[in-house]
């Protein structure tokens, strides 16, 4: 650990401050707390970036902390040679604070160390910034970004050549030049207007627009029943103040949407967020507004997309209110409408293969296994979807229709290589429109579908540990599970044990008996007697244990009563 007290010092003496970062830091000279929580040590850099809360210091995101990552992410891409340098990198950013200054920073660096730049005009959604990776051929892409946190947070993810997440050799990389170069001194930069001009900086605008939209489009499965309701089909839909308020509305349109209705108060661009506490298309509370405009327009349907509109959340009707289609439904309903759909059109390859994530629902396998499509599960996170496709198309074994999280993510198509709003926005209308032909509301047709699968059910629980001893508090929570597990969670036995760290797959009684197919991750994973699931990981971004809960039963009510008992022992975990 750094002594954050010499690092506090040396941010105060430091000439790169301006007057308003230097106040900031002199009016916490008091705080010793403070200070530690800021300077005791950098951000960490990992596959997905970084993230954090927007104040001076090392343990925040700042511009100082923006040119240090890319003068790192630069150096990188430099070793990869000339070729790499002049494929360049993609830069784009989210509605947030700062945004723009930190994406054009960004820029500046990446192009006074030689690398072609090509910089969205403004901001986008972030699957348009991976499609621009794929799209242009470009080395590296840089999103700022803090997807659904707080309005206090941004961050800074990066992409490799192939439109995922950074692949882990190179974000260690990045992390070992962060650690061998000066945050204030070791930079390069340059004027932004000339690098403009001399083109060393490109930017992007209604031209990348249009060819990812276009690819969009090819998504669509069964435009002619979106046309047969289109006279009284009716959506709601908000972006929650972000990228979403342009594209996803013009893909509705084109999908054939004749009656859309957007939530005016939130397609103002805000990254302060001022009608939402949270904007986060998970928290039914931020819909409040959408909810009242569907009421008042009769809507079947209601569409949010978070602020880098790469996660949707929906609502749909029930009676005279509306509900919450979750994460892991709305997946189950997208992979059967696909499978079936695309079936029913003759473009559902013979070698189909779906993909979700080990803490999403276990329904998902039962959709794809029943009707003959392949299916795997990955770890959290769609870079390592993104592996297992790329796997699939070198060996030509599976070709891949669907993907999808728990947490509101969804990927279709080969032009993007991350969760995708946008694209699920224009599935989500179809899948609608073709059950509301039918009769049916969303719904309506996940019931069905737990008629025809299996009754299952998902709970997600969020432990949060905040405070400087809060990551000290989770790594004692994860090492005790591991070292001294429980026989049972909720009076249920365990019947395995699945321990992601190093893949050791344990049974009571008879201690290690297998390997998972892939480790390296710090998750433990409990499989119960009843068929159920209880997994356990720290968050990779917040300050929390996520535990989650996924249950099969007989009846709504049987997985009720499962799930009920495993909260309250995953409550427990924080006492």
């Amino acid at each position: 650990m750094r002594n954050y007290k010499e690092e506090y010092q040396r941010w105060l003496d430091s000439p790169a401050l301006t007057e308003e970062e230097w106040k900031e830091l002199n009016d916490i000279a008091d705080d010793e707390k403070e200070i530690e929580s800021r300077f005791f040590a950098p951000l960490e850099f990992g596959t997905a970036g970084l993230r954090g809360t927007m104040k001076v210091g090392l343990h925040h995101m700042n511009i100082h902390v923006i040119r240090h990552a890319t003068q790192a992410f630069a150096n990188v891409i430099c070793a990869e040679g000339e070729e790499a340098m002049a494929k360049g990198v993609a830069i784009d950013h989210d509605c947030r604070l700062n945004g723009r200054d930190f994406a054009v920073e960004a820029a500046c660096v990446m192009a006074a160390n030689g690398i072609h730049v090509r910089l969205f005009d403004a901001l986008r959604p972030t699957p348009e910034l991976s499609f621009a990776v794929i799209h242009y051929g470009c080395t590296a892409g840089i999103n700022v970004t803090a997807s659904h946190n707080p309005k206090e947070y941004n961050g800074y993810k990066v992409y490799w050549s192939d439109g995922a997440q950074l692949p882990p050799q190179h974000a260690d990389a990045v992390a070992r030049e962060m650690e061998r170069i000066d945050i204030f001194t070791g930079f390069k930069t340059c004027n932004f207007d000339e690098a403009v001009a001399d083109r060393r900086i490109e930017i992007m605008g209604e031209e990348t627009d249009e060819a990812f939209l276009a690819e969009v489009m090819k998504m669509a499965i069964d435009k002619k029943t979106v046309a047969e309701v289109a006279d009284d089909f009716r959506i709601v839909y908000t972006p929650f103040h972000g990228c979403g308020y342009k594209l996803v509305p013009e893909a509705l349109r084109r999908l054939g949407i004749k009656h859309l209705y957007p939530v005016e108060e939130q397609m103002v661009i805000d990254g302060s967020f001022p009608t939402v506490v949270s904007p986060n298309p998970e928290n039914p509370e931020g819909f409040y507004l959408a909810v009242d405009l569907a009421k008042k327009v009769g809507s079947d349907l209601i569409i949010g997309t978070d602020p880098d509109s790469d996660r949707i959340g929906t609502m749909v009707r029930r009676g005279d209110e509306y509900v919450t289609i979750t994460g892991n439904q709305m997946g189950v309903l997208l992979l059967d409408y696909i499978i079936n759909a695309r079936r029913e059109t003759g473009t559902l390859p013979d070698n189909a293969g779906a993909l979700s994530s080990i803490v999403s629902t276990s329904m998902a396998r039962v959709v794809a296994e029943q009707n003959g499509v392949h299916f795997e599960d990955t770890f959290t996170g769609f870079k390592f979807m993104a592996e297992r496709v790329a796997a699939w198309e070198k060996a030509n074994s599976y070709k891949y229709i669907f993907a999808f999280e728990e947490s509101y993510g969804y990927m279709a198509g080969d032009f993007v290589r991350d969760k995708d709003a946008v694209t699920a926005s224009l599935l989500v209308a179809e899948m609608a429109a073709h059950y509301y032909k039918k009769g049916m509301t969303l719904y309506d047709a996940m019931e069905s579908l737990y008629e025809k699968y299996g009754y299952f059910k998902e709970k997600t629980l969020n432990l949060v540990m905040p405070g400087l001893d809060g990551l000290q508090k989770m790594k004692k929570l994860m090492d005790t599970l591991r070292s001294e597990p429980p026989k049972e969670i909720g009076g249920t036995e365990i019947a395995r044990l699945r321990d992601y760290l190093d893949g050791s797959i344990y049974v009571s009684g008879l201690g290690k008996v297998g390997k998972t197919p892939f480790e390296g991750s710090n998750v433990l994973y409990f499989e119960l007697a009843d068929g159920s699931s209880f997994i356990v990981r720290p968050s990779g971004t917040e300050p929390k244990i996520k535990v989650y809960i996924l249950c099969r039963g007989e009846s709504h009510e049987a997985c009720d009563e499962h799930v009920a008992r495993y909260v309250e022992f995953a409550e427990g975990l924080s006492k």
